[in-house]
C-alpha cells in the first residue's frame, strides 16, 4: 500500500451509496440510481440527480438501480456509477489511484464478490478489497469483534437484511435475506392500492414509511396526507393514512426479517448464545431506524435489541476503520491487486 495513494471506503448499497474517507468521514451520501437514455444506453445522470427522475421520466429515459438486493445487477452501469463516486469523493486534483474497500452482503457468492472487485478496479481503484457487511457494520458500531465473545449484528438496508454472529473477528453464523427497506416500500404501495384504490409512487411510499411507519401498533398514532392517482377515475386524489394501518401493511415483510434473526439465533453455538443474551442484538442500517423495530425484535425473540449510533452510517464508518487497520482485517477480505 502506497502512502501517497488515497483510501476510500465504499458502502455500495441497493438504495444508497456512501463513501468514507479517513480523517474526513462520510464525504458522499447519494442514491444508487442511474438515469440512462433508452435508445443508445448513454448515461445521463447519476445519484441524487437521477433519483429525482424516478417515476417522472419520458419514455426515452430510464431511471433505475444497477444494484439489486445488494449485488450488481447491471455491471456496466455500476462501474460508471462507481467511477463517478470515486472521482467526486477524491476531487479533480487527485493524481493517484485510490485503495478501495467495498462492502458486500454476507450471503454473496464468490462470483458476485469478484464482480464487485472487478467493477471497483475498472472504475479506477488501484487495489480493491471486499469485506462482508455485518463485519463492517459491527466495526462501525464500535463492537470489539476480535474478542472471543459472541456479538450479534442485524444490518438492515434497502435490499437485504444481513444478520450475523461474530466472534474472534470472523462470522460464526449468518444469513442474508432479500427482504428490507425496498420491500417495505412496496408493501405500503400495495396496501394503499388495495385499501384506497390509490396508486402511489416509490418515493411517496418511502415518505409514508419514514413519516408515520412503525413496527408495532402505537396508542398515539401519527397521520399523513398522501396524494396519488385514483385507480377508478384516473384522476389525482388525496387521502390520509395513520400509523397502525402502516403497521398492518408491513407485518408480513417484518415477519420475514424477524425470521432471519431467529434463524441465526438457532444456528448459534450455546456459548455464544449466552453472550448474545447478555449483550443483546445491535441493529444497524437505514431500515433499522423504523420506529419500534428493536422492540419488535425483542418481543419475537426474547433477546434485547438496540439501535447503534448513526445506524445508517455504521458500514461506511466500518470501512474507514478497516482502511486504517488493513493488516488486522486482511483475513476477512477478498483482495485483488492491479
Amino acid at each position: 500500500m502506497s502512502f501517497l495513494a488515497p483510501r476510500l471506503g465504499i458502502d455500495l448499497g441497493t438504495t444508497t451509496t456512501l463513501v468514507f474517507v479517513p480523517k474526513y468521514g462520510v464525504v458522499l451520501n447519494e442514491p444508487s440510481v442511474v438515469a440512462v437514455s433508452a435508445h443508445d444506453r448513454k448515461i445521463l445522470a447519476i445519484g441524487a440527480d437521477a433519483k429525482d427522475m424516478i417515476g417522472k421520466t419520458p419514455e426515452s429515459i430510464i431511471a433505475y438501480r444497477p444494484m439489486k438486493d445488494g449485488v450488481i445487477a447491471d455491471y456496466r452501469v455500476t462501474e460508471a456509477m462507481l467511477r463517478y463516486y470515486i472521482k467526486k469523493s477524491l476531487g479533480p486534483w487527485n493524481l493517484f489511484k485510490p485503495d478501495v474497500i467495498v462492502s458486500v452482503p454476507a450471503g454473496v457468492t464468490s462470483t458476485e464478490r469478484r464482480a464487485v472487485v472487478e467493477a471497483a478496479l475498472k472504475a479506477g481503484a488501484r487495489n480493491a478489497y471486499v469485506i462482508k457487511e455485518p463485519i463492517l457494520a459491527a466495526i462501525g458500531a464500535g463492537i470489539p469483534i476480535h474478542e472471543p465473545r459472541g456479538h450479534m449484528i442485524a444490518d438492515i438496508g434497502g435490499g437485504t437484511i444481513d444478520v450475523a454472529v461474530i466472534s474472534l473477528g470472523g462470522i460464526v453464523a449468518s444469513t442474508s435475506v432479500k427482504c428490507a427497506g425496498n420491500r417495505l416500500d412496496q408493501a405500503i404501495a400495495d396496501y394503499i392500492k388495495k385499501t384506497y384504490n390509490l396508486a402511489i409512487g416509490d418515493k411517496t411510499a418511502e415518505e409514508i414509511k419514514i413519516t408515520v411507519g412503525s413496527a408495532v401498533p402505537v396508542e398515539e398514532e401519527l397521520s399523513m396526507a398522501i396524494k396519488g392517482r385514483d385507480l377508478l377515475s384516473g384522476l389525482p386524489r388525496t387521502t390520509t393514512v395513520s400509523t397502525n394501518e402502516i403497521v398492518r401493511a408491513l407485518s408480513k415483510e417484518l415477519r420475514e426479517m424477524i425470521k432471519a434473526v431467529r434463524t441465526v439465533l438457532q444456528d448459534t453455538p450455546p456459548e455464544l448464545a449466552a453472550d448474545i443474551i447478555d449483550k443483546g442484538i445491535i441493529m444497524t442500517g437505514g431500515t433499522s431506524q423504523l420506529r419500534h423495530l428493536p422492540e419488535l425484535v425483542f418481543r419475537r425473540t426474547g433477546v434485547p435489541a438496540m439501535l447503534a449510533d448513526e445506524a445508517a452510517f455504521c458500514v461506511a464508518k466500518g470501512t474507514g476503520i478497516a482502511l486504517d487497520h488493513l493488516e488486522t482485517y486482511k483475513k476477512t477480505m477478498t483482495t485483488k491487486r492491479r
